[in-house]
């Protein structure tokens, strides 16, 4: 069977050889930009620190592979725990901002809400004149979240970009749902369980990830809000350890909190890192054009 040529619309020209040549070598140095660098810190990571040593810091492809670098970060030391801390403040974290993103978002694109404009432009108002690192610290310090995992969430519990996207998205739905719906006698709680949510699949996994990914990598307000290394998350114990260039010690855990041969437990911290991030983004690439896009085309 003869399958049918997907053709080309009447305004869109053939492509130039020339054209689709420049482009797949576009492609490829671009590829090539993004893979090298990560192949070369995957391969530090799993060589012997004999062969960094004697490749002069960097190795390309380990001729004796080791996971010792990983065993020791993970053998429950501060990376370990590090780990952990990062983990829970993503998962937490992000739960807590999807639900306070969607209850607002929702209620700010409802017709007719009671305050609807002003507390809108009170939200773009902190987006476009965002608080300075002083002033925030201080509002921490007052209601008494210093040194407190909570210091990490709270103040970046709802983001404005990704309130004005879901909002955006919500507006878009058709509104005779909601009308058929209240009819029917549906609360709004209701309507916003059975209706808004199944619908806006593709919009609540984009700003999932966006979240997922801001918490993750997070790491100036714990450097700002939080004095105990113990409580340290992930990003902020190897940007330490990086700069150190050298061993980085965990006060509580004696000899078991040094880490060793640099270059090697810096790539796999590095790694440990970066892996979640890249694990999870290839099951949500399919959301973000259609999430994005749809959100962003009513405001």
């Amino acid at each position: 069977m003869k399958m049918k040529s997907k053709k080309r619309p009447a305004w869109q020209e053939e492509p130039h050889p020339v054209t689709s040549a420049a482009k797949a070598i576009t492609i490829v140095i671009v590829l090539a930009l993004v893979s090298v660098p990560f192949l070369v810190v995957v391969s530090t990571s799993l060589a012997d620190p004999a062969d960094v040593v004697a490749n002069g810091g960097w190795v390309i492809w380990p001729e004796h592979p080791s996971l010792a670098a990983y065993s020791e970060i993970l053998s429950g030391g501060i990376v370990g725990r590090a780990s952990l801390v990062s983990l829970g403040i993503t998962v937490i974290g992000t739960a807590l901002s999807l639900s306070a993103t969607v209850l607002l978002a929702y209620a700010l694109s409802r017709p007719g809400v009671y305050g609807g404009k002003p507390i809108m432009l009170l939200v773009l108002f902190t987006f476009l004149f965002p608080p300075g690192i002083i002033p925030a610290y201080l509002v921490v310090k007052e209601t008494g979240l210093l040194n407190s995992y909570a210091a990490l969430i709270a103040p970046v519990l709802v983001n404005t970009f990704n309130l004005v996207v879901m909002r955006g998205f919500f507006q878009s739905l058709p509104i005779e749902l909601y009308e058929a719906a209240r009819i029917d006698g549906a609360s709004e709680w209701k309507m916003l369980w059975r209706i808004t949510i199944p619908l806006s699949r593709a919009v609540l996994a984009v700003v999932g990830l966006f979240y997922a990914v801001s918490y993750w990598n997070s790491w100036f307000n714990a450097l700002l809000y939080l004095d105990q290394p113990a409580k340290w998350p992930l990003q902020l114990v190897l940007r330490t350890y990086v700069l150190a260039g050298g061993q980085l010690a965990d006060p509580s855990a004696g000899e078991a909190g040094l880490l060793s041969a640099p270059q090697t437990v810096q790539m796999a911290v590095v790694v440990l890192a970066t892996v979640p991030i890249v694990l999870v983004y290839p099951f949500l690439q399919r959301f973000f054009v259609k999430g994005v896009l749809s959100g962003a085309i009513k405001t």
